[in-house]
């Protein structure tokens, strides 16, 4: 999708690393205006070249004091004021237009976390109807405060202890914000988002899914020569389905999709994705069985990392196979590769500017991302890389794809691979896992629980256990249970089921799973951890 032709104007956020700045780019979506989050730290081309009207400068952890500190580039300043672009800096992004333009920042004599009030000083456009005196609760989470504004710039409000929270220059068109509005501590933070964009910068809201899918069929439409032909690789998932349904959409029956059994499906998991493409979908699917491929090259691999790449590894050199196949059938080799990489994963994969990690040092590589060979012979299209999952599944309604398929939890890319902690050969681990996983799986849904859940599944953790069953002494395996809610993935927390429900699973599981005598529940939120064990 070209950013430069969706029916909105673009508002850009430079990411300075704050765990909420994905946050900023939903809301914003969410008010049917386009948005996209880029590196705090690119190059004023990479900025110019997409041509936003509003630019907002995220949060981060770091201090405008420290020498490294990430920041936008020499000439970004004069740029935006040359250009009519109206700036909004949150958080740390307030403090860099502070530093930046002229005023001065030092280092708080009190800090402030969490839930705050401030109060309105000046009537400004950022608060709407809201006059000098009014209050309002925001999230508040930084040690550093303003000392001095830079020249042209007002004080529109402050918190109960004094400190700087808002700031204007509306003849230069920057503004500043030292609370996140984005989130949902900030009860009143969307209004302000709202007032700032459609009030104060008079954006345009006219972006939408049906917008996404006209312009992606176009792309596609222009990327793919009228005689090529394109590879689908599809898990089962929603993403690559709607990412097939939509490439199939744009050049019929020049897509060829395959569906790889690589020994690290859930319980069934082939028989029932299979059926459901050819029923439902009604896609043109060539199923692979490469179990002993795969599980042959992760033989004793332990490293999450290592196991991700030989993953995405073997997945290409199938896919490759499978071109060299239909070269011999359609006397031409296809030359593109399709997948159902999400926003997400691209965020993840790139670490924010001044955390001090390289692309090796990642939370982890996806498999969309940076689980596939440099020496790659097929071409990438990734239709949904700028859109959410919930946004996938927008248009995979419009798409016509089946409300049950599109309501499916997420799958890794690397399936069962991450969720056998070390060597996933390793006796029969992912039989068991397969196993605990369907029994749980299979009790939330017989609760009806399993649309209130974004993502529901069993890890099979590589220690024993002591345990008596059948007055007998037993050294069995233990097995977790995860379950979360979010939104988009990029944060979650644990679902609290009722202790009824948890005492059931964990009966039906100890006394039908041979092998397992202990159950846990993982009850961390994301972060600290991400979802997913590995």
């Amino acid at each position: 999708m070209d950013p430069k032709a969706v029916k909105s104007e673009l508002v850009l956020i430079l990411d300075y690393g704050s765990q909420y700045t994905h946050l900023i780019t939903r809301r914003i979506r969410s008010l049917s205006v386009f948005s996209l989050c880029i590196s705090g730290t690119s190059s004023l081309k990479s900025i110019t070249d997409l041509n936003p009207k509003v630019v907002i400068l995220s949060g981060g952890p770091h201090s405008v004091h420290t020498p490294d500190s990430p920041s936008f580039p020499a000439e970004f300043v004069e740029w935006a004021e040359a250009n009519g672009v109206f700036v909004l800096g949150v958080c740390y992004g307030l403090q860099l237009i502070v530093q930046r333009l002229g005023g001065e920042v030092r280092v708080g004599e009190k800090q402030e976390y969490g839930r705050m009030e401030i109060e309105v000083e000046i009537n400004s456009g950022l608060f709407g109807s809201k006059k000098v005196g009014d209050k309002q609760v925001v999230w508040m989470s930084h040690g550093d405060e303003v000392a001095k504004l830079p020249d042209g710039f007002e004080v529109v409000g402050r918190s109960q202890q004094g400190s700087v929270a808002a700031i204007e220059s509306p003849s230069r068109r920057f503004y500043g914000l030292q609370y996140h509005p984005e989130v949902t501590h900030s009860p009143e933070g969307m209004e302000t988002l709202r007032y700032f964009l459609f009030d104060i910068c008079k954006v345009s809201a006219g972006w939408s899914m049906e917008n996404v899918l006209d312009e992606e069929i176009k792309v596609i439409k222009s990327t793919v020569g009228t005689e090529d032909h394109v590879i689908c690789a599809l898990s089962g998932g929603v993403d690559s389905t709607v990412a097939a349904t939509l490439v199939h959409k744009a050049i019929g029956d020049r897509l060829h999709c395959i569906f790889v059994d690589n020994g690290l499906l859930r319980y069934k998991e082939r028989e029932r994705v299979m059926e459901t493409f050819e029923r439902d979908l009604h896609l043109p699917v060539t199923c692979v069985d490469a179990t002993d491929q795969f599980l042959s090259e992760l033989k004793g691999v332990v490293d999450p990392e290592k196991k991700r790449k030989i993953i995405g590894k073997e997945f290409i050199s199938i896919f490759d196979a499978f071109a060299n196949d239909l070269e011999k059938k359609l006397g031409r080799k296809p030359s593109y590769l399709v997948q159902g990489t999400l926003y997400p994963d691209v965020i993840e994969s790139c670490p924010p500017p001044g955390s001090g990690r390289t692309h090796s040092h990642t939370i982890k590589s996806h498999h969309n991302v940076g689980g596939l060979p440099k020496d790659m012979k097929l071409k990438l299209i990734e239709p949904l890389k700028l859109l959410f999952k919930d946004e996938v599944r927008q248009l995979g309604r419009i798409l016509d794809v089946p409300q049950g398929f599109l309501k499916r939890h997420p799958f890794p890319g690397p399936g069962l691979a991450v969720r056998v902690l070390g060597d996933v050969t390793t006796g029969n681990a992912l039989d068991v896992l397969r196993q605990v996983d369907e029994i749980f799986i299979q009790s939330i849904k017989d609760a009806g629980l399993y649309d209130e859940i974004w993502q529901a599944f069993a890890v099979f953790l590589p220690v024993r256990s002591v345990g008596v069953q059948g007055d007998q002494r037993t050294h069995s395996h233990v097995v977790a249970l995860r379950a979360v809610t979010s939104q988009d993935g990029m944060t979650a927390d644990w679902y609290y089921f009722e202790h009824k429900f948890l005492d059931d699973v964990s009966r039906k599981i100890c006394n039908s799973v041979r092998g397992v005598n202990r159950v846990v529940q993982d009850i961390t939120s994301k972060p600290p951890s991400t979802i997913e064990w590995e």
